[in-house]
């Protein structure tokens, strides 16, 4: 994940409770993508510290640190390294054909694309590869990326020798949770619930979240699989899910009251996380410690893959 801060209920469907389950069916490895974040915005005040909100979320979360190493992509020279000698594998015109990056382009409406952005899937690959990653747990709109590090393990195997595993991408039941607006969830856009936010917090936003636009008075017949608070109810509230429904259909739950339930088991979903974020930000030291240490065993493993690649490519 790039190091923005806090994060946010997408981060939690999207990623956050994929990442936590698999950690007891293999060994997991956990970046903090700061070069990543250079693609969009080469401003680096801040940067650290919001690595370590960062971290404190994951924390929160239920990452275990003990099993799951969790490290700054910047700390670990040899990630830069590997995506030199992967960017000699792949062509332009193929990142040129990357949608995900199509649209990041649309979403922040940017006018132009600097070079590290169009190749940051490079990147992206050699933070998978460098660990021989075998599954990349990722919103369904990453899987792109998967597959272009695929073709580069592939290329670089079929080039020099087997050093690489194939990944494959695994997506999460709930791969996207829609912003507040339906658009994709983004604190930038002022359209997501944050993690660490109180139940008044989730109510406020809540609040404002858009509803089936022919359903205007309480009474009015409903659509609720239109209806984003609907699907905000199918994951957080799901042993309601039949009476939000025919009350939604028949118009005698308004709007309103509906958000506000929806609102309630969000809270109730998020407390144990805000109960051990609580923990943690009054421990930041004992973090600061857990992401050194993840650094070190991190880089252990990078160090054992290059000497392999240095080896298969004849260098050094």
């Amino acid at each position: 994940m790039r190091p923005t801060g806090r994060l946010h209920l997408g981060h939690l469907v999207g990623a956050l409770e994929n990442w936590v389950s698999l950690q007891d069916e293999y060994q997991n490895y956990h970046l903090i993508a700061d070069y990543h974040a250079l693609t969009t915005n080469p401003d680096t005040r801040g940067l650290y510290e919001n690595s370590i909100e960062l971290l404190i979320d994951w924390l929160a979360a239920g990452l275990d640190p003990a099993r799951s190493p969790m490290f700054r992509q910047s700390q670990i020279k040899e990630h830069a390294e590997l995506h030199l000698i992967f960017s000699m594998l792949i062509t332009t015109a193929r990142l040129e054909r990357n949608p995900s990056l199509k649209e990041q382009v649309r979403d922040l409406e940017l006018n132009s694309v600097v070079y590290g952005h169009l190749g940051y899937p490079v990147l992206q690959a050699a933070d998978i590869l460098l660990y021989k990653g075998d599954l990349v747990p990722v919103g369904e709109d990453q899987i792109p990326h998967v597959e272009i590090s695929r073709e580069i393990a592939r290329r670089f195997n079929s080039q020099y020798a087997e050093v690489f595993p194939e990944p494959a991408g695994k997506v999460s039941k709930f791969p996207r949770l829609p912003g507040l607006d339906g658009k994709k969830m983004s604190k930038s856009l002022g359209n997501a619930i944050l993690l660490s936010d109180g139940p008044d917090e989730v109510w406020a936003r809540m609040r404002t979240a858009v509803t089936d636009p022919l359903k205007v008075r309480r009474n009015d017949p409903g659509r609720p699989d239109i209806c984003l608070v609907f699907s905000y109810h199918q994951k957080f509230n799901p042993g309601e899910l039949t009476e939000i429904r025919a009350g939604c259909e028949s118009g005698s739950l308004g709007c309103v009251d509906c958000k506000k339930r929806c609102a309630d088991r969000i809270s109730e979903t998020t407390a144990p996380l805000r109960e051990r974020r609580a923990y943690f930000e009054q421990r930041r030291d004992a973090v600061k410690e857990i992401l050194a240490d993840g650094e070190r065993r991190a880089r252990g493993v990078a160090q054992s893959t290059m000497l392999e690649v240095h080896s298969a490519m004849a260098l050094g």
